[in-house]
């Protein structure tokens, strides 16, 4: 039955990705706990040169997709950051990550592995470069640096000192709570941002594997050249993808004949922007920088998927051989192990599931009775989620709210002005239905 032999075609791919996203999810925790984006802002506040080059340099190793990368950059803007400099942010940020970077190298090979942040980096470089010299039609307010404050730890005022013995219970509290946050990031709230993009990316490589021979577009004009490349920025400017799961769907592309540079567009345009961070942007930056936000994407992807190309045709590397020479890298991974981590990663992507599908209905029959529901436009990841939580918290009279993703909605409670609520949510950059 051809479903059976999709869903093989499939569990290949998963059972070869299994290990290098779990690693990746790992260093995605470890990134979270050391790193803090209060610290970018402080960088990146002069319209200059430096401030594009920072934010582009921050966002690499950031684990963020095109929507989750958007309430960042909205608190970047709000907290002074240059709008040269959020652009830089927002085009360098979604096309790689720690997680995304092993992946690549796993399922594509060192070539992909080097050339991806690279080439993202200069995207976003030139990217904010140019937006440093457009007029926005609707320039946000931002709060000088002598108004910022970082965010408080609950550890800060800790009387402990280094050398306590290590049954202290502030030392205790302390390494309990950075444990909870790793798991919590790594393996719940990032998890679910890209859970459902991933599966997806899966389903779609194995429908491409099976239904598309192998090198059938090898002596087709799509296989290579501006035509190809076009229409991946067509494919994947709108859609909504992660860099981790446009890998598998890359990977698929090249084996049915599309060249290393048709596929990097593929991996640079996707995961880059979708329909909705675009509508964002618009409203938090202003048209002329949306539309300069793609187009910049659109063309820097084609120039670089043109050099990859070339690099591959001066070096005379063969895609199928660096591909091949990964996948024997991985086969030093027994396949014991692999249905091993497959099995753990699988029942991580079920929780995932569970939690926005299953678990999201529930919470919302119970809080929809206790508290005002608003409907929201716009969130896509937990990055939203906790953009907006933050704005409606802020609104005075807020005392509880909980927002609700996969429903799309805020339920909150207090004595509060609800057009002040909706205005909040407004500012950060979504919509009230």
């Amino acid at each position: 039955m051809f479903l059976i032999e999709i869903l093989e075609e499939t569990l290949l791919l998963f059972l070869e990705m299994a290990p290098y996203i779990m690693l990746g999810l790992l260093f995605v925790g470890l990134l979270n706990l050391f790193f803090n984006k209060d610290l970018i802002v402080k960088h990146v506040g002069k319209n200059n040169f430096m401030s594009v080059l920072k934010a582009a340099l921050f966002g690499i190793p950031l684990p963020l997709c095109s929507c989750g990368v958007v309430p960042s950059a909205v608190y970047m803007s709000k907290n002074g950051a240059s709008k040269g400099a959020v652009v830089s942010f927002l085009i360098a940020t979604p096309q790689t990550g720690i997680d995304s970077m092993i992946a690549t190298y796993g399922m594509l090979g060192w070539v992909f592995a080097i050339f991806r942040p690279i080439a993202a980096l200069i995207m976003g470089i030139a990217g904010g470069t140019v937006v440093r010299f457009i007029r926005s039609e609707n320039d946000s307010r931002t709060i000088s640096f002598q108004e910022y404050k970082p965010a408080e730890n609950k550890f800060d005022n800790c009387e402990c000192e280094d050398d306590c013995d290590d049954d202290c219970d502030c030392k205790i509290e302390k390494q309990q709570s950075k444990f909870k946050t790793f798991f919590q990031y790594s393996f719940v709230e990032f998890l679910d941002d890209i859970s459902v993009q991933f599966v997806i990316g899966l389903f779609i490589s194995g429908l491409i594997a099976y239904f598309i021979p192998d090198n059938f577009f090898s002596g087709s004009f799509l296989n290579n050249g501006i035509a190809g490349m076009l229409l991946m920025v067509l494919v994947g400017v709108p859609m909504y993808v992660c860099a981790t799961a446009s890998i598998p769907i890359a990977v698929t592309l090249m084996m049915k004949g599309f060249s290393p540079g048709v596929a990097f567009v593929f991996l640079a345009a996707g995961p880059a922007t979708n329909a909705a961070s675009f509508t964002i942007i618009m409203n938090v930056l202003g048209k002329k920088i949306a539309v300069t936000y793609v187009a910049i994407i659109s063309v820097t992807a084609i120039i670089f998927g043109l050099l990859l190309d070339k690099i591959f045709e001066y070096f005379n590397l063969n895609v199928h051989s660096v591909m091949n020479h990964t996948h024997n890298h991985s086969d030093m991974l027994s396949a014991e192990f692999k249905w091993f981590v497959g099995a753990i990663f699988f029942t991580l992507l079920a929780a995932s599931f569970y939690r926005k599908f299953i678990s999201s209905k529930i919470k919302r029959k119970e809080k929809s009775v206790e508290a005002t529901t608003i409907k929201i436009e716009g969130m896509s990841c937990n990055h939203c989620v906790m953009n907006v939580k933050k704005a409606i918290s802020e609104v005075e009279g807020v005392s509880e709210v909980e927002v609700n993703l996969a429903q799309g909605e805020a339920y909150i409670k207090g004595n509060f002005d609800l057009s002040k609520i909706c205005t909040a949510i407004i500012d950060v950059g979504y919509n009230v239905k």
